[in-house]
């Protein structure tokens, strides 16, 4: 594929989730975004903002496959990755493959979860591979791990470690819809006389596997590589930060301004990708000073303090 169709390609697939997500289109834009990097997506908000309907919309106008986790408890790792399972009429144990071995894998609440289980997707979100019973199954290209969170209720939780949350690409909030859009879903939802919507493939799996490869030809100037390290560096310096951002929030500032700007119809990045983007990418990488809790300062402010003072480069 051209890189110059991946703009208008990706304008058809938000129009076809749109049928069932109203008043979204920024944060649609920001999931094709991620989905185009190659990354993982946590979305920390309210329950009933249409977070797994997000999900499940855009595995079925990519024409990929999609499943749902619902993290509990009781949740054992085995319950995500699959297991081997004796088969008395064969004689023998043989592999039953988990939820996980599908394109899209919606983890709910994935906080709600152990520790222990939480670590079954670690292998997975970075390797693209499981391994069960000393076997090793890579996962089908493409791989994405969409994780929600409630970020109030917190009984009966386990917080994401820091090596967990690094691997998520982005980190997005949907937030409420404003009055007209959410008249708009009371409307469609009486017009249609049922709860779900069915939506139709627009693309296929190849052809997403085609967008993200032109990705790969978006031109980034040094200079622009160089504010973004100089911003993941300055989250690392900042008095209000205990732990910065590692190299590995630089790598997915550089996929993620990329993808923006091929959606955008250029085969270059703008400081404006770059600005745009630096809070879902960077914000969840940080871990703030204790004193800051009492203040309540957030991740996004620091970020966003940062892009205020950090010196745009000029570029032609």
């Amino acid at each position: 594929m051209e890189l110059r169709e991946v703009g208008a390609r990706g304008q058809v697939i938000m129009d076809a989730v749109s049928r069932a997500v109203v008043g979204k289109a920024d944060v649609l834009r920001q999931v094709l975004v991620g989905v185009l990097a190659g990354g993982h997506i946590l979305f920390e908000d309210y329950p009933g903002l249409a977070k797994t309907l997000i999900a499940r919309s855009f595995a079925q106008v990519l024409g990929i496959s999609f499943r749902r986790i619902q993290f509990t408890p009781d949740l054992l790792p085995s319950d995500i990755t699959g297991s081997h399972i004796f088969n008395r009429d064969e004689g023998r144990f043989t592999l039953s493959l988990g939820p996980v071995f599908a394109h899209i894998v919606l983890a709910d609440e994935i906080n709600r979860a152990t520790p222990k289980t939480q670590s079954a997707l670690l292998e997975a979100m970075q390797e693209s591979q499981v391994t069960i019973g000393g076997e090793t199954r890579l996962l089908p290209p493409p791989f994405i791990v969409i994780a929600t969170q409630n970020p109030i209720e917190y009984e009966g939780t386990f917080p994401l470690p820091e090596a967990q949350l690094d691997r998520f690409l982005m980190r997005l909030a949907v937030g409420y819809p404003d009055q007209a859009a959410e008249v708009e879903i009371l409307r469609r939802r009486r017009e249609r006389r049922e709860d779900e919507i069915a939506l139709q493939p627009v693309t296929s799996r190849e052809e997403l596997l085609e967008m993200r490869a032109a990705v790969e030809e978006v031109f980034i100037e040094p200079d622009l590589e160089a504010y973004i390290v100089s911003l993941v560096a300055k989250t690392r310096t900042d008095p209000n930060v205990y732990v910065g951002a590692s190299p590995r929030g630089s790598l997915a500032l550089l996929k993620l301004t990329r993808a923006q700007a091929a959606l955008d119809g250029r085969d270059y990045v703008l400081p404006d990708d770059i600005k745009s983007l630096a809070v879902p990418a960077l914000a969840h990488r940080l871990i703030l000073s204790p004193d800051l809790w009492s203040k309540r300062i957030t991740p996004q402010e620091v970020v966003g303090g940062i892009l205020r003072l950090a010196p745009v480069p000029k570029v032609s």
